[in-house]
């Protein structure tokens, strides 16, 4: 092997930050352990002016992950945003068996190709974007402890709706983030119902945010029945009422986890911080607060939204779906 191909296949240290479907080239850093536990996204914000990175051509990296064997044997953690799931990913990442990764840019970069291929290089076929994403799960895959499993938290753009609105509306960055994404949820809403039914400038913030909740929670419905036995539901506020269920949810990997090695996770300082940005403090008493002040304040948008959802229901099955998954009990071993 080459000197590309033994970093590869050494340890996940070369992290493959950027892809640039134009130039058909990868961008790497070099990332250790701390680094990964610490990054709450893995993505541009993981740079800073003074990281070194490394371009290579798309065949060369091929090339080296055929070479090096790497296997595709990940899990997934998929979510639409503000429900939790960086705290799961934090938790389930402080198992000795797992090894947590949060939001690679490039998965973005795959999301947006695979829903909009206007937007993809005219030389590609769809197989050419399947060969690559299969690659790239590839480098994800890699642990630095033998024995572990890569969990992949993907990153989104979830939970009952009404829990997911008052989520949005409590935090003026969340509000400002969920404006950004409207017109892209609306166009990839329109396309899985096969027509277009509703103009942004129609809605209420509300009912914009009832749409986007739709919007994620159909795509997790369809992804939900394709993958069977191997997707389990959670539901944040079920975690939250009961966090022993983290064992579950850790087993649900396939990881040998026991109940003293997860009452360890949850007495550590994960629970008691914003893990988005763990130097600050965050409890659930204090997320509950925050709802409850949206709820107070914006119960308005929120009957709205909830009300524009009730009549989606009635003219599609997809929106139909979509509520019968938030409402599906969860499981895990």
């Amino acid at each position: 092997m080459n000197g590309i191909q033994e970093s590869l296949a050494r340890s996940p240290q070369m992290f493959p930050q950027l892809l640039d479907p134009h130039s058909d080239s990868v961008s790497f850093v070099d990332l250790t352990r701390a680094d990964y536990e610490k990054a709450s996204f893995l993505d541009g914000r993981i740079l800073t002016p003074r990281t070194p990175t490394r371009a290579l051509p798309w065949r060369d990296v091929a090339e080296a992950v055929g070479s090096a064997g790497l296997k595709e044997r990940c899990g997934l953690i998929f979510h639409i945003g503000h429900v939790g799931s960086t705290l799961l990913s934090r938790l389930i990442g402080a198992h000795p068996g797992a090894f947590a990764l949060r939001e690679p840019g490039i998965l973005r970069t795959f999301a947006q190709i695979m829903s909009e291929p206007a937007g993809m290089p005219a030389t590609w076929s769809g197989e050419d974007v399947e060969r690559r994403l299969s690659s790239m799960l590839k480098l994800f895959s890699r642990t630095f402890d033998g024995g572990q499993l890569a969990v992949i938290k993907a990153t989104s753009f979830v939970s009952e709706p009404e829990s997911y609105i008052a989520t949005i509306l409590g935090g003026p960055n969340s509000r400002e983030e969920a404006k950004i994404l409207a017109p892209s949820r609306l166009r990839r809403l329109h396309k899985r119902l096969g027509r277009d039914v509703w103009s942004s400038a129609s809605l209420s913030e509300g009912e914009r945010l009832a749409l986007a909740w739709v919007c994620e929670m159909s795509g997790l419905a369809a992804a939900a029945g394709s993958a069977g036995e191997r997707a389990a539901r959670v539901d944040f506020d079920e975690f939250l009422a009961d966090p022993s269920s983290l064992l579950g949810i850790i087993r649900h990997f396939g990881i040998d986890a026991n109940a003293a090695e997860v009452r360890a996770i949850l007495d550590g300082p994960d629970m008691r911080r914003y893990s988005k940005a763990p130097e600050y403090a965050y409890t659930p008493a204090l997320r509950a607060a925050v709802l409850n002040q949206a709820r107070e304040q914006q119960g308005h948008e929120i009957r709205r939204g909830l009300a524009w959802l009730d009549r989606a229901a009635e003219q599609f099955a997809q929106v139909r779906q979509a509520i019968a998954l938030a409402s599906s009990p969860t499981r895990y071993p």
